[in-house]
């Protein structure tokens, strides 16, 4: 411990608060809250620790601390800190998940989508699905069952699924509220866990067809009765208040801890989520830290209640999420929750030892990169690639690995200015210096090691751009053989050709090849959604009185000719465009998917 954390030490004081660690190069690392400042912060420099808070403990050369007036405004404080710096050694929780709901839309002609986003535009949302399979499932089960429309745009003549009894045909029929009323009833039902009619319904189909011979036809609704039982009635666990709620557990050892959540749905639970994380020094407050952060943002809707064990903090759940928290006291919902301690302690006891098995896997092939190459322990890595199509449209991009795995909010794109001829060289020369002209000007972080998938040519330009603004990086190139496999690593120092092929070097190889097909998959995907983009402007260029300007606004707002379809009027308004150009944007588009439509039939 140096001076400078001895001397904070001593003059933190016992209020409640948040604390932020920070690395040598000034990086928060680690968010927390407490009670009292003074004796947490102090309980990471004094004892003994393992795992991920020792390495934690060993990175501290800093810390800043926010005093509150109260414990909740301290939770509320670290959530927010947490979303502002992402910290790497704080446990990865799931506020930036979307899960996927199926959406009844609020449109004359209804239809069945399954949206990561809520928005308050009328439609009926029934979730969440951690299981993104079930949800399409569902929804593939309930569009074979209920003749709502399927297409985004309505057509000017009606299509096979008309024919095959699936649609009503609004595109060439009269098909008022009225009619769809009752569908969209049954479907809510549906949705809602009660399945008993549409069973029904199917036994009585089944039965009609197979008098009339129909024995495919039979055998059809036969297999959606067993499709229902697979996807929807499989779940048995069920209350009779038909209360929306979520019922959290938890499980702790040796400062791992899984959170377990049902998903309660009119009544049934429909879904759950595990979350396993490790380097947990308070358990208590890290689960009340997770189930704060589980609802931030909108796109997650809170239940009608929240159910926990009795070792939280109710009051403060209560406070902090403006919902009913409940502790059940006894039935029931008490054996609820204790199934749902009892499932994170059997997921924790059954996955740990794999978590733990590849991380301790991962870190030593870290070590082991860096005995290889006489280095420190590279913790972060940067890798660079390049893509083009026959010489044109360049693009490169950058991937993170932090410890060994991806860092994702780290990962950049670049678009190429310099060439536009298929350039590698000179496509790197370009991102390299864009890169590290950043680092220096801005002050980010620098990486321990810079990968580039390439051999000898590539690993040169990035040094000689590195030279030329005083960097001393590391950078190493990923050689393929004659079987267009990668088997060499090339230390840029010496051009030195390292065997990764050799015994005990497996771990390394496997490290390098996951790092060498994320940054490929990730300029690929940049390069592709460039074309798309570009098709999009050129789709664009056609409307009247849409300038550079307005396609701009019109493709970072929204990315798709279908999204800028479903778009509300509202939305338009507030990005400044006009009654007159929305109605004729809209039209073009409607017009453009049809003729998209009639080709691909």
């Amino acid at each position: 411990m140096n001076q400078l954390l001895k001397d904070k030490l001593s003059l933190l004081p016992m209020n409640p608060g948040c604390y932020l660690m920070k690395d040598a190069k000034g990086q928060v690392i680690y968010v927390g809250k407490a009670k009292r400042l003074k004796n947490r912060v102090k309980s990471y420099f004094t004892g003994s620790h393992n795992g991920k808070t020792a390495r934690l403990v060993r990175e501290i050369v800093d810390f800043e601390y926010i005093i509150t007036t109260s414990e909740l405004e301290a939770l509320v404080l670290e959530i927010n800190l947490i979303k502002k710096y992402d910290p790497k050694y704080n446990i990865m929780l799931t506020d930036d998940k979307h899960y996927p709901y199926i959406k009844i839309t609020n449109e004359q002609h209804p239809r069945l989508v399954i949206t990561r986003k809520i928005k308050k535009d009328g439609g009926k949302y029934f979730g969440p699905y951690p299981n993104a399979t079930a949800a399409n499932e569902t929804l593939r089960l309930l569009n074979k069952l209920y003749p709502l429309r399927k297409c985004h745009t309505i057509p000017k003549k009606v299509c096979l699924y008309y024919h095959i009894h699936q649609c009503l045909g609004p595109c060439e029929y009269e098909v008022s509220s009225a009619v769809y009323k009752p569908y969209l009833d049954e479907i809510s039902r549906v949705l809602k866990g009660d399945y008993s009619k549409i069973k029904a319904d199917l036994v009585k189909r089944m039965e009609a067809a197979a008098e009339n011979l129909e024995f495919e036809r039979a055998k059809e609704y036969r297999d959606l009765m067993y499709h229902i039982e697979a996807t929807i009635e499989k779940q048995k666990m069920t209350l009779n208040d038909f209360i929306d709620r979520d019922v959290f557990g938890y499980a702790e050892e040796d400062g791992r801890v899984c959170v377990q959540v049902f998903f309660i749905r009119q009544g049934k639970v429909i879904e759950r989520e595990v979350s396993i994380f490790d380097g947990i020094s308070d358990v208590h407050e890290a689960v009340m830290t997770f189930i704060g952060r589980f609802y931030q943002g909108s796109n997650t809707l809170k239940p009608k209640e929240i159910f926990i064990p009795a070792t939280l903090d109710q009051e403060l759940l209560s406070a902090l999420l403006d919902v009913k928290v409940v502790v059940p006291k006894q039935g029931e919902k008490k054996e609820l929750v204790e199934l749902a301690m009892k499932n994170a302690q059997m997921a924790l006891s059954e996955k740990m030892q794999l978590i733990e098995k590849q991380e301790e896997r991962t870190l030593k092939a870290v070590e082991k990169l860096g005995e290889l190459l006489n280095l420190p322990t590279p913790h972060r890595i940067e890798a660079f690639d390049n893509s083009h199509h026959q010489g044109m449209d360049t693009v490169s991009a950058m991937v993170v690995f932090t410890d060994g795995r991806p860092d994702k909010k780290e990962y950049r794109k670049y678009k190429i200015t310099t060439t536009s001829d298929g350039d590698d060289y000179q496509a790197m020369k370009e991102v390299v210096y864009r890169r590290y002209f950043k680092v220096l000007n801005e002050g980010l972080p620098a990486p321990d090691l810079i990968v580039m998938d390439g051999g000898k040519g590539q690993v040169r330009v990035a040094m000689e751009v590195l030279a030329s603004l005083n960097l001393a990086i590391p950078v190493v190139g990923l050689v393929k053989d004659e079987r267009h496999r990668t088997s060499i690593l090339l230390d840029g120092r010496d051009m030195e050709e390292i065997d990764l092929k050799k015994k005990g070097r497996a771990n390394v190889f496997n490290l390098l090849t996951r790092i060498q097909d994320e940054v490929h998959r990730f300029v690929l995907s940049f390069h592709h959604q460039s074309s798309k983009n570009r098709q999009l402007t050129s789709i664009l260029d056609e409307i009247p009185g849409i300038g550079p300007k307005r396609k701009r606004v019109l493709i970072q707002n929204f990315g798709s000719l279908e999204k800028m379809l479903e778009a509300d009027d509202q939305q338009y308004q507030q990005l400044g465009f006009s009654n007159e150009l929305i109605s004729r944007i809209k039209l073009f588009i409607s017009e453009e998917l049809q003729k998209k439509d009639e080709i691909s039939r």
